[in-house]
């Protein structure tokens, strides 16, 4: 391949969606992260390192086990290669946004909000017209200096 094709698939988003309504095992979501971005890494040539696959089933996991817990009934996972990442976006019913609980030694889980943001380029929550969706990035290269969130630049 090229250097100028590798370029244009890198540079063109790759999407993928999953409508889950709200019986499913988080497992099944996870495993659609899994199967999209060994896809991304299979079909399109875009090195996927250990990392990247495992940060995005941890923050779709996440994502999708707050949507489960807090609003029950129908979601939508999109996964999207773009711009060198991996954007996250779930989006379910309920209005409310999510918010990371304040810091506390002694509390034991609920911790799930903060580890994605900890783990995410980006990370953001917005009201739809129904319901919410909220947003996140990994990255997929490597930092050669070994940030554990990759290179972000």
């Amino acid at each position: 391949m090229h250097e100028d094709e590798y370029e244009s698939l890198v540079s063109r988003p790759i999407p993928s969606a999953l409508a889950l309504d709200g019986s499913e095992p988080i497992a099944a979501a996870r495993h659609f992260a899994y199967g999209f971005m060994t896809g991304v890494q299979a079909v399109h040539g875009i090195p996927v390192p250990e990392r990247a696959m495992g940060l995005v089933q941890l923050v779709v996991s996440e994502l999708v086990t707050n949507t489960h817990k807090y609003a029950p009934g129908p979601c939508l996972l999109d996964l999207e290669i773009s711009d060198g990442a991996v954007e996250i976006s779930v989006w379910d019913t309920d209005p409310t946004l999510p918010a990371a609980c304040p810091a506390d030694p002694g509390r034991v889980g609920q911790h799930g909000l903060e580890i994605a943001m900890a783990v995410c380029r980006s990370f953001e929550a917005r009201r739809e017209p129904v319901g919410k969706r909220v947003k996140a990035a990994v990255v997929l290269a490597d930092d050669p200096g070994g940030h554990p969130t990759g290179r972000l630049t």
